[in-house]
């Protein structure tokens, strides 16, 4: 089926496909009283949740890029692309994220450090600092404050912290803080002032990379963007240089190329993430639920 008839039932699946992902986008973010109480989401409605409204713009973008140039695997790939772009592109929000947290809790070491030199005890100061650091760390820090309210034990507020905190450059200073809250020993403000340099010293550093991929990220985006539009541009204005891709073969061709250029990008995300050390301050139920047998 060919002709105006062809492009009639593109338009028509277009309308359809949209529609459906729109009511499909409303009824998962509905909440239902009656189910809720009853089962939890399945993980289908979990999935539209996370994936927000990506789902019927990315079917829509798909759709559009078949009516325009009649490739499955092109618009496949567009839609695809569209629905991965956070993934691919996302990283510069969560680096951003990832500096504002360490910026946080080097600043919050520092202003514990100067709170502990007047001879004050690490269960008066951390509730006097956490309500002052920054936005980033607030959150659980006026958590650990809460808990410190509550009589909870040092050592095991500090320990809920850091879990919930999940960094690395946390665990150091936390470990630091539980040694001292059980030795009671000298010498805190001197490990803080060490930890806090260490802090900055590593946001200097993320800063510095940070700074750096920023160039090759939006030079990334723009040979995206001009491949996808050039591609675009020769099936409408110059249909017949690229009538061969139109073929079963030529699609198979495109596919491969198409799968070059998304191994590059794959590579590149990679290069573009930042690795941080693991985490070694872990809760002993947690150790003991990954190791049920023990050691002994």
């Amino acid at each position: 089926m060919t002709g105006p008839s062809a492009t009639l039932l593109l338009v028509i699946l277009l309308g359809a496909v949209i529609g459906g992902g729109v009511l499909l986008l409303i009824l998962s973010l509905v909440p239902r009283e009656d189910e809720a109480e009853m089962k939890p989401p399945s993980p289908l409605l979990e999935a539209l949740r996370k994936a927000g409204i990506r789902v019927p713009i990315a079917a829509g973008v798909g759709l559009l890029i078949l009516l325009l140039t009649r490739w499955p695997v092109a618009a496949a790939a567009v839609a695809v692309l569209v629905f991965v772009w956070p993934a691919l592109f996302g990283g510069a929000g969560a680096e951003a994220k990832a500096i504002n947290r360490l910026e946080g809790l080097a600043a919050w070491t520092e202003s514990l450090r100067d709170t502990v030199a007047g001879a004050v005890g690490l269960e008066q100061a951390i509730p006097a600092t956490a309500y002052a650091a920054a936005p980033s760390i607030s959150k659980e820090l006026t958590a650990l404050a809460d808990r410190l309210r509550v009589r909870v034990p040092l050592p095991q507020a500090l320990q809920r912290f850091a879990d919930e905190m999940n960094d690395s450059s946390v665990d150091l200073i936390v470990a630091s803080l539980i040694l001292n809250a059980r030795l009671r020993g000298p010498g805190l403000r001197e490990v803080l002032t060490s930890l806090s340099e260490s802090a900055r010293a590593a946001l200097d550093m993320r800063q510095r990379v940070n700074a750096g991929r920023r160039g090759t990220r939006r030079s990334v985006q723009i040979v995206m963007f001009v491949t996808v539009a050039f591609v675009l541009g020769l099936s409408l204005f110059n249909k017949k240089y690229v009538a061969p891709y139109s073929t079963p073969v030529g699609q198979v061709m495109l596919l491969i190329i198409l799968g070059l250029f998304a191994a590059g990008f794959v590579w590149l995300r990679r290069l573009a993430s930042f690795e941080v050390p693991e985490r070694f301050l872990h809760a002993r139920d947690r150790v003991a639920s990954a190791d049920p047998g023990g050691t002994r």
